[in-house]
């Protein structure tokens, strides 16, 4: 099954929607399975390090993101349990913002539970840069943009919010 993964841009309306869990008897399937190697194709050719499904017009809360120790990883019904009272700035930018970058204050440390796309229960302990990638891409199943939570503008600071 091909999927039409055409990365949606802001002030595309689809983005700001709110996506809804996968239900249980979707994971494992072929089309979940399909949908995730796809959005990971998606992530790559745009050279990005994280996607979430709302970003290809798909409003289920599926995410990738580029784990450096074993790449592209697709997670399913992702949810911070736990956030760091410490916060860090970051330089961020966005594939559905093209152009665009700023400096966004987030959590330094998260906790996030999610799902394999097997349904595999995973749990994970994040600092740093890789807290703030699944802070963005998790945002994005609730309809936020990085430009929403903007400090400053780094770059192209003329945009539609």
């Amino acid at each position: 099954m091909m999927f039409c993964m055409t990365v949606l841009t802001n002030p595309n309306p689809e983005l700001r929607k709110k996506s809804l869990l996968v239900d249980e008897a979707r994971f494992g399937t072929e089309e979940l399975v399909a949908f995730g190697e796809e959005l990971k194709g998606a992530m790559k050719e745009d050279n990005g390090i994280g996607i979430a499904s709302p970003q290809v017009g798909v409003h289920d809360r599926i995410i990738v993101v580029d784990l450096d120790d074993t790449g592209p990883t697709v997670f399913v019904n992702p949810k911070i349990v736990s956030r760091s009272l410490s916060k860090i700035s970051f330089e961020e930018g966005c594939l559905s913002v093209p152009g665009i970058y700023g400096m966004v204050e987030r959590h330094k440390k998260v906790k996030v539970k999610a799902r394999t796309i097997d349904g595999l229960p995973v749990t994970l302990e994040l600092k740093n840069i890789m807290a703030v990638v699944f802070q963005h891409e998790i945002d994005h199943l609730d309809g936020i943009l990085f430009i929403d939570k903007v400090t400053s503008f780094t770059h192209g600071g003329d945009v539609v919010v």
